[in-house]
């Protein structure tokens, strides 16, 4: 048995041992509705993770095979194995980490869709631009991925700029790849109302929030206050002439949601209440994650809105992640039009790199 299995065997054991009970019990014909829907669900998660224990194992006793081959007495037969032999040491590294990756803890809000929230941060007008522009460039990013952008709420400051801008973004894998984006985003450029050419320092806040269903948070009504109001736009004029408006504040919590976005008080209820179940689960997340992070060193995947995770240094045409100490130079523009990927990809491969470390 490889070292590797000695190690991970148990957790491997627990996958194949599972997965054939689940292909049996389906292929018996016992299970109906909710419960075949469920097996299916685990069926198709295990599947991929059986496939490469599966493959590894063949690939172990092949490359078993190989070695009796290459200490035979027939030297071509024996040339040819050790050839083999290169390329199956190169391939097995590759199918446990495989392995690793699939029996990694999965994070249960990963699939979900998520509720994007930026606000402006220290630096005036600026600041608020900067919210504006990183509004747009999440906007951008989900037409590249084929997701979908829908504006819940705009609070403008009249010049462009945004004080609070909240989106729901649906799609498949949208929490798996944006939930790295919460923190402050530091900005650094000339504004465009600088007369001397001084480069401005300035902030923004982004919030990435898994959105929750109702079986995931329940919320009784006896704990909420809902207030209506008046909805105004920028400089405080009023923008109808309705109480259209809804203010919620959650009482056991001290959270405050407010819509003003829509016509009806109706539909600014529902989409205040979508936003506050949202801002519940991720309260209750980070209890979680606080728990289970206590003895972990990574950070990436914290999502720590406190924490200053990027700088966007435009004289400079520079792009630095503080938390993997990335920099990309030259690329800004792509960046600002969407083009995230890059160091998303790196984020992700940081935090997988580094619950690897832990599982070791």
């Amino acid at each position: 048995m490889s070292d590797f299995e000695q190690r991970f065997g148990e957790p491997l054991a627990k996958v194949s041992q599972r997965y054939d009970e689940l292909r049996d019990l389906m292929a018996s014909g016992g299970l109906a509705g909710d419960a075949f829907v469920k097996a299916s669900q685990e069926f198709a998660e295990l599947e991929p993770v059986a496939a490469a224990i599966a493959e590894m194992r063949k690939a172990r006793a092949d490359r078993a095979e190989l070695e009796a081959m290459a200490a035979g007495d027939d030297a071509d037969m024996a040339d040819l194995a050790r050839a083999e032999l290169e390329e199956a040491d190169r391939r097995l590294p590759d199918l446990e980490r495989r392995i690793l990756l699939a029996l990694l803890p999965k994070d249960e809000a990963d699939e979900k869709n998520a509720i994007l929230e930026v606000r402006a941060g220290t630096g005036g007008d600026e600041a608020a631009l900067f919210a504006a522009a990183l509004f747009d460039m999440y906007r951008r990013y989900a037409a590249l991925q084929g997701w979908r952008f829908e504006v819940m709420e705009i609070s403008e400051t009249g010049l462009g700029g945004y004080k609070e801008a909240i989106a729901t973004i649906t799609g498949r894998g949208v929490f798996r790849r944006l939930k790295y984006e919460s923190g402050v985003h530091r900005v650094q450029r000339v504004p465009a109302t600088e007369t001397q050419g001084r480069i401005h320092t300035s902030a923004a806040t982004v919030a990435v929030l898994p959105e929750a269903e109702e079986v995931d948070v329940q919320i009784d009504e006896k704990d909420l206050r809902i207030d209506v109001f008046r909805s105004s736009g920028p400089g405080g004029q009023s923008v109808n002439t309705t109480d259209s408006a809804v203010r919620i504040t959650h009482l056991p919590t001290g959270l405050v949601v407010s819509q003003q976005d829509e016509k009806s008080q109706h539909k600014n209820k529902a989409k205040a209440l979508k936003v506050l179940r949202a801002r519940l689960y991720e309260l209750e997340r980070q209890r979680k994650d606080a728990a289970r992070a206590a003895d972990r060193k990574s950070q990436v995947g914290s999502g720590d809105r406190s924490e200053r995770i990027r700088t966007y240094n435009f004289p400079q045409g520079r792009i630095t992640d503080h938390r993997i100490n990335l920099t990309l130079y030259g690329k800004i523009e792509r960046f600002m039009a969407g083009e995230l990927d890059e160091v998303i990809d790196a984020l992700i491969a940081q935090d997988e790199a580094e619950r690897l470390a832990d599982l070791q």
